[in-house]
């Protein structure tokens, strides 16, 4: 059974350094890779060795898989683990790392085609007795014979592009009148964005909830899953705020949802760590969606439940050991949220705002972890996704970890840039989501950007009124017609305006 000492992590940031931490506890050595506009960052100066790709962009650093596996072989590297996002779910650059005689920390090329296909994968499954969103099987081309479909179907249905992710691809039609308006429009997008315009068609669930379990399995055959996580506040089809476990899934719920991603895993031949999603109706039914076949960006609220190394499990299968431990040993332990840290806007439609991180200094206390990338003074740039950091805090309620997390972005401290710190407090504090009862829709439904307006305490009102007085009283210390009643007239308008 080979054993892995020297690993090559083949991604930036955050989960490049999260990685490296597992493996450093682990006893094996790092090697990190970096673009230019990297050269600098917190995961290159961690690992034991590094190694500059090239300029910038993804295209001509992070993406070149030949020049990564000659970069191990040059440095005796033993094994590759691709984090997320860049070459994690390219079977292509899975199969060229295992010919190269290395390791692919992550599942078999096998099962990266056929869960990258969203059709492949239904029809994998097809199987096994998961429960599938009404529609077609097979892409389809054909305008009338899909309006047909549609018909029987019932609208509202959803167009979505075979190899499509992050909303790319995918159109929601409400009547017949629209329909070969946004067929046209998927398709075309669907080749733009993925090479591929083959696509879809789904019955549109209405009020969703987007609900996911985490799996592993490892190369005997043995999978588990490790509970749920509870997705559904995103922009732009993207995920902001998730928690484990989800205040709506109940016990039996759980087991059902938690034995058919077993399932969709077995259809594969799955080992490693990876991610069954499902969406859920206003009825708590719920249908697969599709398979991540990588590490989530959220899998530190399973970490934090289950206390299992997410990144040590894929290890320790990647070197073929069998799995540690069976279903039967794994608890839910509390409650554990996380929200993203991105550089955006959200007043101004949570467009991407780049530029420096003046003031930089994370939140500490029990319960409360930060996996990030940046330090202090540093860039963010404008070539890859603008995610800084991912803030996770774990409560034995969820009502805990909930006013745990507001408590931590309080203390998050960031300057120079807006991010998404304000949104996710507002959403934590919002009715809808302390009650559960919310959806995919929260933002479009409960968010305007006039609610992210400043929020005063009392002192600090006083004081900002104080100061007010101070310094219209230092602009205007040659006038001779100033008076205290002057003064209390200032003070008091200032305090109508921050009330």
């Amino acid at each position: 059974m080979p054993r892995i000492k020297k690993l090559l992590v083949a991604n930036r940031g955050e989960i490049s350094l999260r990685i490296m931490k597992t493996a450093k506890e682990m006893g094996i050595k790092t090697v990190a890779v970096f673009s230019e506009a990297d050269r600098l960052s917190p995961h290159v100066k961690f690992a034991d060795e590094a190694v500059c790709l090239g300029p910038p962009a993804s295209a001509q650093s992070y993406l070149l898989g030949e020049k990564i596996i000659e970069v191990c072989k040059e440095l005796n590297v033993d094994a590759i683990h691709p984090g997320y996002g860049f070459l994690s779910e390219n079977a292509d650059f899975a199969k060229k790392v295992s010919d190269s005689g290395l390791i692919f920390v992550g599942p078999s090329p096998h099962s990266i085609e056929v869960m990258g296909s969203k059709l492949a994968a239904k029809q994998a499954v097809g199987k096994y007795d998961i429960p599938l969103v009404p529609g077609t099987e097979e892409a389809i081309s054909d305008i009338p014979e899909a309006k047909k479909i549609a018909k029987k179907i019932g609208y509202p249905i959803l167009i979505k592009a075979s190899a499509g992710g992050g909303g790319k691809g995918m159109r929601i039609v409400e009547n017949e009148s629209e329909f070969e308006e946004q067929m046209d429009r998927a398709i075309s997008e669907a080749i733009s964005s993925f090479g591929d315009g083959a696509v879809f068609i789904e019955k549109f669930i209405i009020s969703p909830r987007h609900i996911e379990i985490q799996i592993l399995g490892d190369q005997q055959g043995n999978v588990v899953y490790l509970f749920e996580r509870e997705c559904s506040i995103q922009r732009r089809h993207q995920k902001v705020i998730e928690e484990a476990p989800s205040s709506v899934v109940t016990p039996k719920m759980r087991k059902a949802m938690g034995e058919a991603a077993v399932g969709v895993a077995k259809a594969c031949d799955y080992y490693g760590a990876g991610t069954v999603e499902f969406i859920v109706d206003d009825r708590l039914n719920f249908y697969f969606l599709e398979m991540n076949t990588r590490l989530q960006v959220e899998h530190p609220v399973t970490e934090m439940i289950t206390g299992k190394d997410l990144v040590k499990e894929q290890i320790l299968i990647a070197e073929g050991n069998p799995l540690s431990f069976s279903q039967e040993d794994l608890r839910i332990n509390g409650h554990s949220v996380e929200v993203r840290v991105y550089a955006e806007d959200p007043k101004n439609n949570f467009l991407p705002d780049i530029g420096t991180l003046n003031t930089y200094r994370r939140p500490q206390g029990p319960g409360i972890r930060v996996d990030d990338g940046f330090e202090e003074g540093m860039k963010i740039p404008i070539y890859y996704d603008p995610m800084i950091a991912k803030l996770i805090t774990h409560a034995e309620t969820r009502q805990g970890a909930i006013e745990r997390m507001i408590s931590a972005i309080e203390d998050y401290q960031i300057s120079g840039i807006q991010t998404t710190l304000s949104f996710c407090k507002f959403a934590l504090k919002h009715e809808a989501f302390s009650s559960g009862n919310f959806d995919t829709k929260f933002v479009e439904e409960y968010f305007k950007p006039e609610v992210l307006e400043p929020e005063f305490s009392a002192e600090e009102k006083e004081l900002l009124a104080a100061l007010a007085i101070e310094f219209y009283e230092n602009s205007n210390s040659g006038t001779k017609q100033k008076t205290e009643l002057t003064g209390e007239k200032e003070k008091s308008a200032w305090r109508k305006r921050l009330n």
